[in-house]
């Protein structure tokens, strides 16, 4: 799921577009469906002239946040991939989680995925996949709308009250006949995750997958993640799921510092 770049000057401010905003642009013309561009498309997908493009671009690869490989297409520069690391909710994260996420892998080979609220979004900051496990339209850095995966569930019924009520009264996206689309239908499974502290996306996104999830939390109890498995719908079995789900959430919430008994 891919959107284009945020139009310039829709910041909030309602004036012309900042010289931040047109930089920022450039950068959002990258995405998983478009990893490498040429000047030319760099222009186009951020609704930039070509000369402001190339003067932006040329500066954004003097940085390092862009490269440029012999045939004259750019790609993300590993300068950005530094300062990412820095980000406290994805690289940090990811490696306190991984060896609990190893370890649920290991005990289902199913996929397994550790993921991030941004906006109304989930975010992956990790996966891990079998040969043989369901395929899923899933990578790290994919992002999809809260409401449509097991993760997502997870983050949006553990979250602030006031955003529940915002996302309720926004558009529902649909992938498949059985993503949740109704605001009341999705009130009712949010209240039912916080009841059982876990959550059951049945093939929202695609018709041949269902995940279980279940909230990782750090030292204040606050939800700052959501580790889930994506297995087959036709092998899904729930009751056994949960469980080992439940044991991966609570082992990194633990490493994360949280304490259960001070709840």
């Amino acid at each position: 799921m891919t959107a284009l770049p945020r139009a310039l000057g829709s910041s909030g401010t309602g004036g012309a577009p900042t010289a931040t905003d047109r930089l920022l642009s450039v950068l959002a013309a990258f995405d998983h469906e478009h990893p490498a561009l040429s000047l030319t498309d760099i222009s186009r997908r951020a609704g930039l002239s070509l000369t402001t493009a190339h003067r932006l671009v040329g500066a954004l690869t003097e940085w390092g946040a862009l490269e440029r490989d012999e045939a004259g297409v750019y790609h993300v520069g590993l300068r950005l991939w530094e300062i990412a690391a820095l980000a406290p909710r994805g690289l940090a994260l990811r490696q306190i989680a991984l060896p609990y996420l190893e370890d649920l892998y290991e005990a289902t080979h199913e996929n397994v995925q550790l993921a991030v609220r941004d906006g109304s979004d989930v975010v992956y900051i990790e996966w891990l996949s079998g040969r043989s496990a369901v395929g899923v339209h899933i990578r790290v850095g994919a992002r999809w709308p809260l409401h449509a995966t097991g993760v997502g569930l997870a983050l949006l019924a553990h979250g602030d009250p006031g955003f529940r009520e915002a996302y309720y009264a926004g558009e529902l996206a649909s992938f498949t006949p059985h993503t949740i689309t109704d605001p009341a239908r999705l009130r009712r499974v949010l209240a039912e995750v916080r009841r059982t502290g876990v959550a059951v996306s049945d093939r929202q996104i695609t018709e041949d997958a269902l995940s279980v999830a279940a909230p990782v939390r750090t030292a204040d109890g606050s939800v700052a993640a959501a580790v889930s498995i994506v297995v087959p719908y036709t092998d899904a079995q729930v009751p056994v799921l949960v469980p080992a789900v439940r044991v991966a959430a609570r082992g990194i919430s633990r490493a994360l510092g949280w304490r259960p008994e001070r709840a």
